[in-house]
């Protein structure tokens, strides 16, 4: 039996404790606005927190250990909003400001001060390596970092205090393996990394300060697979286990001990949440269920992940 450290937590609706926002997606093929909570430390089905600004679908999310931003997506059409909420509490999104393109099907990371935004399909232009970034506590627009090595969409990110990782997406027609990485406090163009073991789109990404885990995706077929990197080296990426099903179009986040996936299609829309233990290597375990059905890579992010 695998036994999870607490993380401060004594109960999702005290504001104590390392909390987990799914935001925004797809649900009965409408976008919707709502935002979900979890208390990562615990099991049991997600607690509704608030809206965001506009119902949208592929937009990205990024934390500190107090905010939660979530920045573009389709609303229907392609939107630059940046909202943010404060993690602790609940209620509705307050608006941040704007990202520097109008983009979806993203990915995001941080570290305790900057939120990076990169990758995604944006109007005009298309697949894009575009990386941006955003100061945490303050509001307004993001600002250029640099590039990723390749204009990707769909991929997942995750992260150190010190690196941002981006893993796999989808590259003009075709699903990678790439992992890139960029110095979050410094601006510049992403390196390479290494691979992950599969071709990966759609997937999942979270960490704590140490690893990186990446779940499920597309190859284009949908898979289950769970694959690790340690944030402070390069090189591929490691087996890890599997998901409870092959599933694409998943979110993720993470306290220092648990990563956290949650929704996604596995073939059909599912609501379902399901958590590893990051130091170790196993398959994921039931966690719960979100409030309703969510596809399409909701925003996802918490105030105790590996980037704080």
């Amino acid at each position: 039996m695998v036994i999870d450290t607490p993380d401060l937590a004594v109960g999702s609706n005290t504001g104590a404790g390392a909390r987990g926002l799914f935001g925004g997606g797809v649900s009965g093929g409408s976008n919707v606005n709502n935002i979900d909570f979890i208390t990562i430390s615990s099991t049991g089905n997600a607690i509704d927190f608030g809206d965001l600004t506009q119902a949208r679908q592929g937009n990205a999310a990024c934390s500190s250990s107090t905010r939660g931003v979530f920045g573009g997506g389709l609303s229907p059409s392609y939107v630059n909003t940046i909202d943010y909420v404060t993690i602790a509490s609940t209620g509705n999104a307050t608006s941040f400001g704007s990202l520097n393109n109008l983009v979806y099907a993203f990915s995001a990371c941080s570290n305790a001060t900057r939120g990076v935004f990169a990758g995604g399909y944006a109007t005009p232009g298309g697949f894009t390596n575009t990386i941006q970034f955003i100061t945490i506590a303050s509001t307004g627009n993001a600002v250029d970092f640099g590039d990723l090595t390749q204009a990707k969409m769909t991929g997942s990110a995750a992260g150190s205090p010190v690196r941002g990782i981006f893993a796999g997406g989808y590259a003009p027609g075709v699903a990678v393996n790439t992992i890139d990485y960029i110095t979050i406090s410094t601006l510049g163009n992403a390196f390479d990394f290494g691979d992950l073991p599969s071709l990966s789109a759609f997937n999942a990404g979270c960490s704590n300060s140490v690893r990186a885990v990446f779940a499920g995706g597309s190859t284009p077929t949908r898979h289950s697979t769970i694959s690790f990197i340690t944030i402070s080296t390069t090189g591929n990426a490691v087996n890890f286990g599997t998901l409870t099903s092959a599933t694409n179009q998943i979110a993720g986040c993470s306290s220092s001990t648990r990563g956290v996936f949650g929704g996604g299609q596995n073939p059909s829309a599912t609501n379902v949440i399901e958590y590893v233990t990051i130091s170790t290597q196993s398959n994921a375990v039931d966690f719960g269920d979100l409030t309703q059905l969510r596809t399409t890579n909701a925003g996802s992010c918490s105030n105790a992940h590996g980037g704080l």
